[in-house]
């Protein structure tokens, strides 16, 4: 007489495959600083404020002055970067009894598409921050000059002071063809090499001026965003298995965290599956410190700026902060010299209005 034939769940090993074909379908959210969420319980309004090293102007004391006047003492005190996490992406299945023993042999072919759903989910709110961000500068018109626009993404990155590691470039569909059809840039013969199947090695295109220039298909096609990762956090949790649920576990892979729960409905003889994951995001502003020409002197900035990213356009017009604004007072970068593909011009140059 044969035996009946049962499938061994093991919720620990499946959770495992699931996160780790999570992390292969994520591209933006990839691309930021990935933090986990332990931090966040128990916080209020779950939002946590996390420390961040204040900054403190240098004075020079005259050598062998007369000691008429005193040295200058500042104030010193760290600011807070306030971070609010909340979010709960997920993908819920139900699976009858026929389904369970004719259609699917194992719980792995399901938990494959109930992570991509997850990865759609985390993409989208990623795409949010990034187009959402009000960026201090817009390079406009990069389709008539790309290689001179590349080089003006990385003289203002360098100028805001922006983290020169991990830095990309991420570009919509239309700007990606304009890039691999600009022979001075010779990016076409990155594309096709054989590496390993993972969105972000597959959106990948090359590297030019210290910018690892990856393609995505949910930006606006004819715009790119030039940023450090540490300009954006991704923040991402599993959620706690409940006592009642038989099967279920949690893990995390490269700082992100799913959850798989699963169980019985005998009223309607059917399988649940769950996948979710805790997920926020947020930008991170800066505060600068530059030098005073006119008083020979360091400052520090009053306001917080974000200047870890900033946007190009194929088209339209550029878009520098205004020359009296603190921004440009201390980074040197302003509308009284803006980039276009023929070469810096005033903004009192008709060429430019």
């Amino acid at each position: 007489m044969p035996t009946a034939q049962h499938q061994v769940v093991k919720p620990q090993k499946l959770v495992n495959a699931a996160v780790g074909m999570l992390e292969q379908e994520l591209l933006i959210p990839n691309l930021f600083t990935k933090q986990g969420v332990d931090q966040f319980k128990g916080a209020e309004n779950d939002t946590i404020s996390m420390k961040v090293e204040g900054i403190l102007p240098f004075h020079d004391y005259a050598w062998r002055n007369d000691r008429s006047n005193p040295i200058v003492f500042d104030e010193y005190a760290e600011r807070t970067l306030a971070v609010t996490f909340g979010g709960n992406v997920y993908s819920a299945v139900k699976l009858t009894d026929e389904q369970n023993d004719f259609d699917i042999d194992n719980w792995s072919k399901l938990l494959r598409p109930q992570s991509k759903a997850i990865a759609r989910g985390l993409q989208r709110r990623a795409v949010n921050m990034l187009t959402s961000q009000a960026y201090n500068v817009t390079i406009g018109n990069a389709g008539q000059a790309l290689r001179g626009a590349l080089i003006e993404a990385r003289r203002v990155l360098n100028a805001f002071h922006a983290p020169k590691e991990g830095r990309y470039l991420l570009v919509g569909t239309e700007f990606e063809s304009a890039l691999l059809s600009d022979e001075k840039l010779n990016l076409a013969q990155n594309v096709g090499d054989s590496e390993a199947e993972t969105a972000l090695r597959t959106a990948s295109i090359g590297q030019r001026f210290g910018f690892n220039i990856v393609v995505d298909q949910t930006i606006p096609a004819d715009a790119a965003y030039a940023f450090s990762s540490s300009g954006f956090i991704f923040l991402s949790g599993a959620p706690s298995v409940p006592q009642s649920v038989p099967y279920g576990a949690t893990t995390s892979f490269e700082s992100i965290a799913l959850r798989w729960v699963r169980d019985y409905d005998p009223l309607y003889m059917q399988d649940r599956s769950v996948v979710n994951t805790y997920a926020g995001f947020r930008s991170v502003p800066d505060v600068l410190v530059g030098w005073d020409k006119v008083n020979e002197k360091e400052i520090v900035s009053t306001q917080e700026h974000f200047v870890r990213g900033i946007k190009l356009t194929l088209d339209g017009a550029s878009n520098y902060p205004a020359a009296a604004s603190e921004l440009a007072v201390i980074t040197g970068v302003s509308d009284a010299k803006v980039w276009t593909p023929t070469g810096m011009k005033a903004e009192t140059d008709p060429a430019n209005a």
